[in-house]
Parts: structure tokens; sequence; C-alpha cells
């Protein structure tokens, strides 16, 4: 019965009705589908990347809808125990910090790219070593590219969800946002590429949000209890974007390149 609790405002059809008639609600759910592309698209590039082992195109996309669905269902059954997970001043201490670790991460992978080339070469070759291994298998390659691919997806989702869940904690919120975002950076993931190579200063910039949520989720804490409002949050976000576009021009104008 506890469990049925956690996923009760999924099927609560007056919290739908709500949320899709509510401009504050959309505006956080296109915050989160904004950082859901933001923060996955190079994700969808390795998931991508790991359907080449199979002999044909039919069988790449087909493995790569088999996952998209598989990370549908993650993100629900994730969601439901996340919102009742995030009401504990524990668990948002550490999500809190968790999510700093995140930024610091990113930072320093960016001073250090020799590293990281090195290491996600050697991750490469290690998931394909997996995935192409020789010997009797239960499973078909096919099968064992979906299983591969929803686990790295698994992985992948954790850091999107919880930074979700920070933002808002109406879970039909964060599972449309979720939802759409997904389907969005899967269809788009070229089209998005595309633009954070001609502003790569969007991805420092979705980093520099998530360090802005991990003090929202902390200051809410005890004895602070501060509530940062989402309708100020969604501001922020935007007001962020719009700034760092501006600052990528600005900087082009300055050093006297060739705008795109």
């Amino acid at each position: 019965m506890q469990i049925l609790k956690l996923y009760q405002p999924f099927f609560d059809g007056g919290n739908w009705a709500h949320v899709l008639t509510s401009g504050k609600d959309w505006m956080m759910i296109l915050t989160l589908i904004l950082m859901e592309c933001l923060l996955s698209v190079d994700n969808a590039v390795v998931l991508a990347a790991q359907t080449q082992v199979l002999p044909n195109k039919d069988q790449q996309r087909k493995s790569l809808v088999y996952g998209l669905w598989g990370a549908y269902l993650f993100r629900f059954i994730v969601i439901g125990i996340g919102t009742y997970l995030i009401n504990f001043w524990e668990v948002k201490l550490l999500g809190g910090l968790y999510l700093f670790y995140l930024v610091y991460k990113y930072f320093y992978d960016v001073r250090h790219p020799e590293k990281v080339a090195a290491e996600e070469k050697k991750k490469e070759a290690n998931e394909k070593e997996k995935v192409l291994k020789k010997g009797k298998h239960r499973l078909s390659l096919f099968w064992r590219t979906v299983i591969s691919i929803e686990s790295m997806d698994i992985v992948f989702s954790i850091d999107s969800v919880l930074a979700a869940l920070a933002m808002s904690n109406n879970p039909v919120v964060v599972l449309i946002g979720g939802m759409i975002g997904i389907l969005c950076m899967r269809g788009v993931a070229e089209v998005i590429i595309k633009l954070m190579e001609i502003i790569p200063e969007l991805q420092t910039m979705a980093y520099v949000l998530i360090a802005i949520i991990a003090v929202k989720l902390l200051v809410s804490l005890p004895p602070l209890n501060f509530k940062l409002p989402d309708t100020i949050f969604a501001i922020i976000v935007f007001s962020t974007v719009a700034i760092t576009i501006i600052f990528h021009y600005v900087r082009q104008a300055h050093h006297g390149k060739r705008i795109p």
C-alpha cells in the first residue's frame, strides 16, 4: 500500500488537469525540457554509437526505440520513489552535494581534456568488447545491445532525475518534462549538437545552472527552509540562457570573427 501511495499523484486526474492548465507549471516543464536536452545530448550520441555493432539500420533503429521505452519506464519508477525520498533532508543534502560534484567534474574535465579523451576511448572499447564478446550467449547480439543501451540510459538519467526533482516537487511536472525532454533529445540530437558547436558556452551554462539547482536544494534544508518560487527559478534559467547567447555573440564580435 505504501508503494501505491508513491505513484498515486500520477493517476490523480485533478493533479494532471491542474498541471496542464497552469502557466507556472508549463514554464517549469519547459525549463525541465531545456535542462534535459542540454545535459543529455552527449548521452544520446553515445547511445547511438553503441548501435553501430548491429548489422543493419533497421536493427539499429529498433534497439534505440526499445531503449526509449525502457527509459520511459525507468523514469516513471524512479520519479515516484525520488519524489518520496527528496522530502528527507538527508537525501536533499546528499543530492545537493552530488550535483556540486557533477559541476566540479565537468570543469575538471574541461581543464584536463587529454585525460577525458583517454578514459572515453577506453570505456568505449570496453563496452564494444562486452557486446561483441564471442562465445555462447542465450541472448542474440540485438538483445545484448538493447540491454547495454538500457543500462547506460539508466546511469545517464540519474543526474537528470535528481536535478529535476530539485527543481519541482510535483511528480507530474517532472514526468512530463522528462518524457518530452527524452523524446526531444533523441529526436533532435543532431540539431542540439550543431547548436552547441555554434554556441559552445551553452554546455558550460548547463553546469552553472546545475550549481544553481544545487544551491536551491541546499537552502531548502533546515534551519533555512527557503523555497525559491518556481516562476522565479524559471526566469533565472531562461535569463541565464539569454545572457549566455548574448555573451557568445558579443565575444565573437569583439574578436572580429564571423557570427554564424
